[in-house]
């Protein structure tokens, strides 16, 4: 009986699950009640009736339909997000997107707009990314577009945060309220105020107990000289003050400006990726005109034309829109192959246009064609950014030769990603066929050869970082200029011969009581100390011009080091200035090894060369024979070290008889080491080639 009736209470409870999990009939969201809705959706969803998108039928990608928004360029608000490393700006970005409904709770995650691994593992953006948001204002019940671009923090990212400000009018600049303002911090105002942007001062993460609001806000107006009377204090982990932010956005940041009628298609890129599928992807932001798929589209500076097969805009997913007009953010799509068609900085207009305007100039002058009239420019290109000039060089070799081709095509896509990245080819009789490639700084070079490995499966040789020296030979009229971008091709400086190597002008940001540490350090890498200030009792600000090739080394992991974290660096080129330097070559095995090759300042030559080969003495592995690593300066051996070889016992199966047999085994080893010293050759690893930056450069 008992039995019986389990049974049943089971049957029920199946049938029941069953039932929950029944497929409901659909509801329209106008069948909803208000009732049923949370009342931002209610208030959100019934502004929107008029302004709502409508979907076309016509469909650039199969299965995603084409979006129609209503356009009005007064309710459109341009603006990124900067601040220095860890102050907020990817949370902070995705509070906006999550109080706005732009993201669902269910595909909302941390640092959204983060969507590479390396980005993720490290906790830093590298990338700029844009997502456009729609928001209502509380304060008069309008719908906004809003174009939101979120840019790095780091230092050698900075070329990504010029790019996006140029794309906008207005900023949002976060300040930890609990660390206060950073290298980076005046960096990025710095920036900001080139561009004449709108500069809203955010203070963040006031929900920690060490945050200090009051504190912070007047270090800004004292540093900075931000009004700070009604300054923005929020806390995006925990989702405060981001009502506050948005309605500041609408209020502060200006709309774009208006066009003039019939004006040309006018169009800036900011960025740009490879897709396989689709070609070279182009973001953009309209400046005049219009775009709409169909359009014959032309790149002002490489001159390549093509038809745009979609346009769409970032949220934060790409959208297909039917088009996009003055003062908008979106992409376009054209089956572009030649990475070099659609570079960053160019313009892009209508082919019609172009031609049309080319005519027009051409029949005022005498019907000439348009590449013989001097000084003639049909439309316009926007001014664009200003190139990035690549600060540390080293080589990149494939490890296995055939992957050459696979490699220089790897480096062409990345370029059309990261616009700071260049490279052109080089030989090195060690290495065999690679490139030698310019990075912003050392952060830089070590995300690149991340994504090398990553997204295009290859093996790679990196090769010590230098800097660009300049080598003058001669004197007065006759004196010829040299760039030297490696240091094998450092010549031999004489009295004719002088070298010149960049100067960096660094501010570090620091408690107070690490200032001894810090003028320490920079006695330590030739700095000259120019001024100390202090911002506050406790917080001061450093300014040194030092040699850059001393910052590329283990500058700044001996600044953290020092000060246990808490300091914060920014530095630019300033100028080439003239210095005592010497070429530090390698030998192995007596043979030249030019990848190890080092330049340094003639009164530290001996003590980085002593350092340089007993660290290469842990990091070769031991041979057969004995391998001997010398540190040269011209044919001068200035230190030297020996890696013992590894020993077989040959008289191990000796137990007795006679000594000469013994001797017999022992000259026959002697010899074969011998042979195989002058034959055999010695693998260095790929740790050894980045044993110069990390070599400990104090006390030398």
């Amino acid at each position: 009986m008992n039995y019986r009736i389990l049974k049943h209470l089971l049957l029920l409870s199946a049938i029941a699950n069953i039932d929950a999990f029944a497929p409901k009939p659909f509801v329209t969201q106008n069948a909803l009640s208000s009732n049923a809705r949370s009342e931002h959706e209610t208030a959100l969803y019934s502004s929107r009736e008029s302004a709502a998108p409508t979907f076309s039928s016509s469909s650039s990608r199969k299965g995603v339909k084409e979006m129609t928004y209503p356009y009005d360029i007064s309710k459109i608000r341009n603006f990124s997000i900067i601040a220095h490393i860890d102050h907020g700006k990817s949370t902070l970005a995705d509070r906006l997107l999550e109080s706005t409904e732009t993201v669902s709770s269910r595909d909302m995650e941390a640092q959204l707009l983060d969507n590479m691994d390396i980005e993720r593992e490290r906790g830093i953006t590298i990338k700029l990314q844009a997502a456009r948001v729609m928001h209502k204002s509380k304060k008069d019940g309008e719908i906004y577009t809003l174009n939101l671009i979120d840019t790095p923090g780091h230092v050698d990212f900075s070329y990504e945060v010029s790019r996006s400000l140029a794309a906008c009018e207005g900023a949002l600049l976060v300040v930890d309220a609990s660390q206060g303002i950073e290298a980076q911090t005046l960096a990025n105002v710095y920036l900001a105020l080139e561009n004449d942007l709108e500069i809203i001062p955010v203070l963040n993460k006031i929900d920690l107990p060490a945050a200090d609001p009051d504190r912070v806000a007047e270090e800004i107006e004292d540093t900075i000289g931000l009004d700070c009377t009604d300054i923005i204090q929020a806390s995006a982990k925990a989702g405060i003050g981001i009502e506050d932010i948005l309605e500041a956005i609408i209020e502060k940041v200006p709309p774009p400006q208006v066009p003039e009628p019939d004006s040309p298609l006018r169009a800036l890129i900011f960025d740009s990726y490879f897709d396989p599928y689709r070609g070279v992807v182009v973001f953009f932001r309209v400046v005049d005109g219009e775009v709409k798929k169909g359009d014959k589209i032309r790149f002002l500076a490489s001159g390549a034309e093509h038809e745009v097969t979609e346009v769409g805009v970032m949220q934060p997913q790409q959208v297909p829109v039917t088009s996009l007009q003055a003062g908008e953010v979106g992409y376009i799509c054209g089956s572009i192959k030649d990475v070099t068609d659609a570079r960053v900085g160019d313009t892009i207009t209508l082919s019609s246009q172009y031609k049309a305007a080319a005519s027009e100039i051409s029949k005022a002058n005498g019907n000439k064609q348009i590449q013989e009239i001097e000084g003639a420019v049909p439309i316009t290109p926007l001014p664009g950014y200003s190139e990035s000039v690549p600060m540390v060089y080293c080589g990149l070799f494939p490890v296995d030769a055939d992957d050459y081709e696979n490699l220089r095509d790897s480096l062409g896509k990345l370029r059309l990603n990261d616009a700071a990245l260049s490279f052109e080819p080089e030989t090195s009789g060690a290495m065999g066929f690679g490139f030698r490639c310019g990075f912003l700084g050392l952060l830089h070079m070590e995300i690149v050869q991340e994504r090398l490995s990553r997204e295009y499966d290859l093996d790679l040789i990196v090769t010590a970082p230098s800097v660009v020296y300049k080598v003058v030979k001669g004197e007065g009229d006759n004196a010829v200029e040299t760039i030297v971008d490696a240091p094998s091709k450092m010549p031999d400086l004489t009295r004719d011969i002088k070298a010149f190597e960049p100067y960096v002008k660094m501010e570090i940001l620091t408690p107070s009581e690490y200032n001894g540490a810090i003028i320490e350090l920079g006695q330590e890498r030739r700095g000259i100390l120019k001024d100390i200030k202090y911002l506050t009792p406790t917080r001061s600000t450093i300014e040194y011009e030092i040699p850059l090739a001393e910052v590329i080394t283990d500058f700044f992991d001996q600044l953290k080091s020092r000060t246990k974290g808490y300091a914060s660096m920014e530095y630019q080129i300033t100028d080439y200035r003239e210095s005592d330097l010497c070429r530090l070559d390698v030998k192995i095995n007596y043979e030249d090894a030019p990848p190890l090759a080092c330049v340094v300042h003639k009164d530290q030559a001996q003590g980085v060369g002593r350092k340089l080969v007993e660290k290469l003495k842990e990091l070769i592995p031991r041979q057969m024979f004995k391998v001997p690593i010398q540190a040269c300066v011209g044919v001068k051996v200035i230190a030297s070290a020996s890696i013992s070889p590894m020993r077989k016992d040959v008289l191990a199966k000796c137990y007795g008889g006679d000594i000469s047999r013994k001797k017999k085994l022992l000259q026959k080893q002697a010899k074969g080491k011998k042979r195989m010293k002058t034959m055999g050759k010695v693998n260095v690893p790929q740790e050894a080639f980045m044993a110069v930056i990390k070599l400990d450069r104090g006390n030398q």
